[in-house]
């Protein structure tokens, strides 16, 4: 079913009187679900703060009572609270934007919630920080009117200045919020299921903690990239994918024995790591792997080509930087430059090489990959839907969801993908990457459901068998 089309009008005559005279009525929408589905949506509201505020980067859950509501919470004539949850926001920025506490409390009728009221949490001469409304409470009420609404209602921090017109700041939040209302309010009504879901890898909270010292540690490339490609783009792909290897090594292997103290503001010196380090199989601009090295981690990067940026990096990282093209042949030598036992193996976007990731890491002994497609490839040809290897796996288990258009091509290639890993005797997991870029789906691997590398060398040998492999030569050509 479709969604009824969201239609906010500015509250003019009210059928339904305000809360109390302090409040004042700002819009109102018609509902478009039953009364008892409001709970569940506006408990999306309160959990999810940062889908409707890109400035947000999530909450968190100080406190939750269902009895002993703090005295900050207003009282409301012919309603009684039902549950009351202290929550944090956490600003996207925090050396910009300041953090602040919130009330959030249901109120309600015979234990129906249809009423959530927003009170922010301001120490003694504490202010508002800007993503937040100018209000005192903001409250979204579920009114059994012919038929159904949803209103917003604000006490104002200051009514005679604020303006509340359909062009105002105020006025604009509130479209969005009970927008967002009405539309968690359908999706419960009609049984909505996500077709993926984030953070199914690594905790979100670690990622985004570490996400945001990784960010302001690495943004000053944005203003010194050599590259002709977007910086913003390149740069901060880079750094969110470094993050997620960094939390998922940290979740996978044990932490390291140190002779010194961790640095205090560097706490992943003391974190687990792949025992044979990383390989950046086609490293492009070597910007992850400078991330990397630079951060503490073991590895090198190798690529076909040269780059402009590799000559901007310390001579740290570039000592780690490697010009080579990757030739099945070199698989059949146990002392080739992509075999280091233990090692971890990142494709990222490595195009022709994506393939061969699962196939390199079982013959080398590797301790696990990161495989993030982009252009499809099979192993000496373009992908065209190619029947997969072993047994099929169904998509829910590829975190696809319910629905999520397999005819796509690109689907399709992730279940291939999937398969392959799983042929060479690897446990599949699935992410889709906090990134800037399109192509955000991860493939996983850090266990082995086999030791047996017999599939991985039939694929080897079929390959150089066909003979229809072209190797790019030092500087990107094939030969």
């Amino acid at each position: 079913m479709t969604r009824p089309r969201f239609e906010p009008l500015p509250c003019t005559e009210l059928d339904t009187p305000a809360l109390s005279e302090a409040w004042k009525p700002l819009l109102w929408a018609a509902a478009d679900f039953p009364p008892e589905i409001f709970e569940t949506a506006v408990s999306q509201l309160i959990n999810h703060p940062e889908y409707n505020s890109t400035l947000i980067l999530r909450s968190e859950v100080v406190a939750e009572t269902t009895d002993a509501f703090p005295p900050d919470v207003p009282f409301l004539d012919g309603l009684r609270p039902l549950k009351n949850i202290h929550r944090r926001l956490l600003p996207r920025r925090p050396h910009r934007d300041a953090g602040i506490d919130q009330h959030c409390t249901l109120y309600g009728v015979d234990d129906v919630p249809n009423t959530l009221v927003l009170t922010p949490i301001l120490p003694e001469s504490g202010s508002l920080p800007y993503y937040h409304p100018p209000v005192s409470h903001l409250a979204f009420r579920y009114l059994e009117t012919t038929p159904p609404s949803l209103r917003m209602e604000a006490i104002l921090l200051a009514p005679d200045e604020t303006p509340t017109d359909p062009n105002s700041r105020i006025y604009r939040t509130g479209i969005a919020l009970l927008d967002a209302i009405h539309r968690y309010g359908w999706g419960a009504l009609t049984n909505y299921q996500k077709r993926v879901h984030h953070d199914q890898v690594v905790p979100r909270e670690a990622y985004q903690d570490l996400y945001l010292i990784m960010r302001e540690r690495f943004k000053g490339f944005v203003d010194s990239w050599v590259e002709t490609t977007d910086p913003l783009k390149h740069v901060f792909e880079d750094v969110g994918i470094a993050t997620f290897l960094m939390v998922l090594w940290r979740e996978t292997y044990p932490a390291p024995t140190l002779t010194e103290p961790v640095p205090p503001d560097e706490p992943w010196r003391g974190w687990g790591r792949p025992p044979g380090g990383f390989l950046d199989f086609g490293c492009g601009n070597g910007l992850l792997t400078h991330i990397l090295i630079s951060c503490g981690y073991t590895g090198c990067g190798v690529d076909l080509q040269k780059r402009q940026s590799w000559s901007t990096y310390p001579e740290s990282t570039q000592q780690h930087l490697i010009l080579d093209s990757f030739e099945p042949t070199v698989l059949r030598d146990p002392q080739n430059i992509f075999s280091t036992p233990g090692q971890f193996i990142i494709a990222n976007h490595a195009d022709e090489l994506t393939p061969w990731t699962a196939v390199l890491a079982t013959l080398t002994n590797s301790s696990g990959f990161l495989n993030i497609p982009c252009c499809p490839w099979v192993f000496d040809a373009k992908y065209q839907r190619e029947k997969g290897l072993g047994e099929p796996i169904p998509p829910e288990a590829l975190n696809l969801g319910a629905g999520a258009g397999l005819a796509s091509s690109y689907v399709q290639y992730r279940i291939w993908l999937a398969q392959l890993a799983q042929h060479c005797g690897w446990k599949v997991e699935f992410e889709m990457l906090r990134i800037p870029s399109t192509r955000n789906w991860a493939i996983v691997a850090r266990k082995r459901i086999s030791d047996d590398t017999m599939n991985a060398q039939q694929i080897l040998e079929s390959v150089l068998e066909r003979g229809a492999f072209k190797a790019r030569a030092k500087g990107g050509r094939s030969h």
